[in-house]
């Protein structure tokens, strides 16, 4: 009967190495020397990779699904610059928007900031891709340990809702905790 048995599983194992099916389900392909490799990643049409910090070397914001991002920097002065950015999470782009919104909850408790349109030089007339606020508590707030935030920007018409996750190893020149 144990005859049975290995003769079954070394059956079912050239089936599954013929098939390229791994024990977790993932496709493999085999070299002729039996050696078994990952294929390459799959490349999905529209898909790019991109730094996890923006070109002002603050931390990126998703907005959509990957249509836009958001870059949150803190400068030394404790104030608070938000950036919008395209697809690429690069390059500006500039909204037709007087302000931006972060909402904070912190200790069970809401709150509501708004940044103000601040244009980059270059920006057109009525556009702005750089919005700052100067209020101490949100600039405590982003970086509290435990406080949710998240950004809410409307672009050509639509709402975008990115989380807000700082990177609490990332040096910004500022002291903190």
């Amino acid at each position: 009967m144990k005859k049975v048995q290995a003769s079954t599983i070394a059956i079912l194992t050239a089936f599954l190495m013929l098939t390229g099916v791994g024990c977790n389900g993932d496709s493999q392909t085999s070299d002729t020397s039996g050696v078994e490799t990952s294929p390459p990643p799959a490349t999905v049409e529209g898909a790019h990779a991109h730094p996890t910090h923006g070109p002002h070397d603050g931390d990126l914001i998703e907005l959509g699904n990957e249509e836009y991002h958001a870059e949150l920097v803190h400068s030394e002065s404790e104030e608070i610059v938000i950036y919008i950015l395209g697809s690429d999470a690069k390059t500006a782009v500039p909204i037709e928007a007087t302000d931006v919104v972060v909402n904070v909850v912190h200790d069970g408790n809401p709150e509501q900031f708004k940044l103000t349109a601040s244009p980059n030089e270059g920006d057109p007339e009525g556009q702005s891709s750089r919005f700052t606020s100067s209020e101490a508590e949100l600039s405590e707030l982003v970086h509290e340990d435990g406080a949710a935030a998240k950004l809410v920007v409307l672009i050509d018409g639509k709402q975008y809702t990115g989380k807000i996750a700082h990177d609490h190893d990332h040096d910004h020149g500022h002291a903190h905790d």
